[in-house]
């Protein structure tokens, strides 16, 4: 039977089965470290090297500045929890289901959301499409190191015939 986040099956994010924690371990490892990289490197420039950035990505200077120290804050920190997925990806994958999937998925939304309405510079899509990205790609890790639910796993028995 598949374990979940919440009680309810029916309304449950999946998680991968103890079972197939081998095979789940290089996939989820994997996303987790570039998740790791992803995120400490952005954080870690936007608190060492932000004038750089601000040029680069073609941004005027945030106002007041606090909105970016507390941005570099947030993602060293999300990066840095990927170490948790890292070492032991099947106990630490509602993490994953967290930040590698809800919030990069939302936040690929968030960017182009923002470029379209409110006209920001073309630079953000860059955002949107590595977010974006990663969050599809642990989406489709997670699913992949998941049993089946306990309803098609029934449909797959009742479909057997009786020996």
């Amino acid at each position: 039977m598949i374990r979940s986040i919440t009680t309810s099956p029916n309304h449950a994010l999946p998680l991968p089965n103890h079972r197939s924690r081998n095979h789940a371990w290089p996939l989820l490892r994997a996303v987790a470290a570039v998740s790791l990289v992803y995120d400490v490197t952005i954080g870690m420039a936007l608190t060492f090297a932000r004038e750089p950035v601000q040029v680069l990505f073609g941004l005027p200077a945030a106002q007041p500045p606090i909105h970016v120290d507390l941005n570099a804050l947030l993602l060293t920190c999300v990066g840095v929890g990927y170490l948790l997925p890292y070492r032991d990806p099947v106990r630490y994958c509602a993490y994953l289901w967290l930040f590698g999937v809800v919030l990069k998925g939302a936040g690929a939304v968030t960017f182009v959301a923002d470029y379209l309405m409110r006209a920001s510079p073309p630079s953000f899509l860059f955002f949107a499409a590595s977010d974006g990205t990663l969050a599809a790609l642990t989406l489709i890790a997670l699913l992949r190191t998941t049993e089946p639910s306990s309803r098609t796993r029934r449909d797959e028995l009742a479909q057997r015939p009786p020996r």
